[in-house]
């Protein structure tokens, strides 16, 4: 006699035998297992369901029209506050970096953006029997001009570095006595020509005598005229 229960296969011949499970028995509670379906083992009851697709894909292509509009809003109240400081009475203009000025026509951003000033010049032509040394104003005007001639020197002896050193030395005192080092603010200096009196100023420069004047220099130009072609240059004097 064989008796099912509760999925039980029961033998009744043999005592001695023990029970046989047909199938498994599982601790775990309803899970989903291997092969089973687990739509089957959730009970039926009110689920919590997503919306339908059809009205997530509806809620986002009425997102960006909900989103833009304050966006839009505010930005127009942030231009009516800054509309009404401006036509405040005995109010400024209010001017923001970085916006465009639109009475330019030029498109450009508000603010002049002006270059460095520019600067003093000190001129040094050093050729090979004189020097010149010329202080101008940033408009070329000239405020000093000396050559190794004014100071005392003659013929032959204009061309040495003494007399060039000598020359930076006068021209940079007279700079100092008449207080004109506080009107520079900005100096450059201008080199031309390679007489014995280039290395001479540029030694007073940076010695003592240039003590005033070599920290506010902000350039230096080497103006010597190089020739490329043109017309024969006169024949070389030649002694003996």
């Amino acid at each position: 006699m064989i008796r099912r229960e509760m999925g039980l296969k029961v033998s009744a011949t043999s005592p001695s035998q023990t029970l046989r499970c047909a199938r498994p028995f599982s601790s775990t509670s309803q899970q989903k297992a291997d092969g089973d379906d687990i739509s089957s083992l959730t009970p039926p009851g009110p689920s919590r369901s997503t919306p339908p697709q059809t009205d997530r894909n509806a809620t986002r292509a009425v997102s960006p029209q909900s989103r833009s509009k304050p966006a839009a809003a505010g930005m127009s109240e942030l231009a009516g506050i800054f509309a009404k400081l401006s036509t405040e009475k005995g109010a400024k203009p209010t001017k923001l970096f970085g916006l465009r000025n639109p009475e330019d026509d030029d498109g450009t951003l508000i603010g002049n953006n002006k270059g460095d000033a520019e600067p003093y010049h000190f001129h040094v032509y050093a050729t090979r029997h004189n020097t010149h040394i010329t202080l101008t104003k940033p408009d070329r005007t000239p405020i000093i001009s000396l050559s190794c001639g004014n100071i005392g020197f003659r013929h032959s002896g204009r061309k040495h570095y003494d007399s060039a050193f000598q020359l930076a030395s006068l021209v940079m005192a007279r700079i100092h006595e008449r207080a004109i080092n506080r009107e520079i603010h900005a100096l450059e200096l201008v080199l031309r020509g390679f007489g014995a009196g280039r290395e001479a100023v540029t030694k007073a420069l940076m010695g003592t005598e240039g003590r005033l004047l070599r920290g506010k220099v902000v350039k230096v130009t080497d103006a010597t005229r190089l020739k490329f072609g043109g017309t024969r240059s006169p024949k070389p004097r030649r002694l003996g």
